[in-house]
């Protein structure tokens, strides 16, 4: 099996004109910290309508997740003056594709945050998003790259321990991919995410940003209680990522509210 060639001048366009409910956001702190796993782990978690964007890695057929803690800082409306916030984020995803539209997507397992305006996403508008605690302690040199990223969330759901480091000299891996530009392609500019809603009903919704430009790092330590409870990656596992990247901040754009899909 061969992974297609993909570019960014096949997945860029403008950003669509914001309206009603929609947000703007910068995430700081921006890590991809992904696995490649067999893909019979997913068995029970993706629904049929999708199937996962698989790469063939050291000699498999491998799936990959990635883990994505960040800051959501001047989160705030992309129409009204409205108040900014702040909170810690983290999302678990799952790179798959949508076989209706045949767009490459991501599937949410679920979203931790750091927040009061928790109640909006989760009891309004039903999404899998859980209550946490964030610590970060992140530190860059004088040419940008991390000397010291902490990250700690405290979570019924979800916790989680992460602590990474980042120089000049930290390669790029992208084995399985045809270049280095797939790869960037294939993690970094998923616009649409699917998920189970909290009453099991199928929701979306979609964002919008520029080119992404994380660099890699280098993983010391991770501890995710999520991945090891739903049997997807075990301890021992986490503490050998696929890749692992990292952009000091970007901006994103979230077009809301989230759709619920009728089947």
């Amino acid at each position: 099996m061969t992974f297609p060639e993909l570019k960014f001048k096949d997945f860029l366009h403008p950003r669509p004109q914001p309206k009603g409910l929609d947000v703007q956001c910068k995430l700081q702190h921006f890590a991809l910290v992904t696995y490649a796993l067999d893909p019979e782990r997913f068995t029970h978690i993706i629904p049929e309508r999708f199937k996962l964007d698989t790469i063939h890695y050291q000699g498999r057929e491998q799936a990959l997740m990635s883990v994505v803690p960040f800051i959501d800082v001047d989160f705030t409306s992309a129409v009204y003056p409205f108040p900014k916030f702040r909170m810690g984020q983290t999302n678990y995803r799952v790179y798959v594709i949508d076989q209706e539209t045949q767009e490459r997507c991501v599937w949410f397992i679920g979203t931790t945050l750091d927040s009061w305006t928790l109640i909006v996403p989760r009891y309004v508008w039903q999404l899998p998003w859980h209550a946490a605690e964030f610590t970060f302690d992140c530190h860059q040199d004088a040419l940008g790259f991390y000397s010291q990223y902490e990250m700690q969330t405290r979570s019924a759901w979800a916790a989680a321990e992460l602590s990474l480091s980042q120089s000049a000299n930290d390669p790029w891996n992208f084995e399985g991919f045809p270049g280095l530009e797939s790869y960037q392609v294939f993690l970094t500019h998923p616009l649409a995410g699917f998920y189970h809603r909290r009453d099991g009903k199928l929701g979306t919704y979609r964002v919008w940003h520029d080119r992404l430009q994380p660099k890699p790092a280098k993983l010391l330590h991770a501890r995710f209680e999520l991945l090891a409870r739903l049997n997807l990656v075990s301890f021992e596992e986490q503490l050998k990522p696929y890749s692992v990247l990292i952009e000091p901040v970007n901006e994103f754009t979230i077009y809301l509210p989230p759709a619920l899909i009728s089947k």
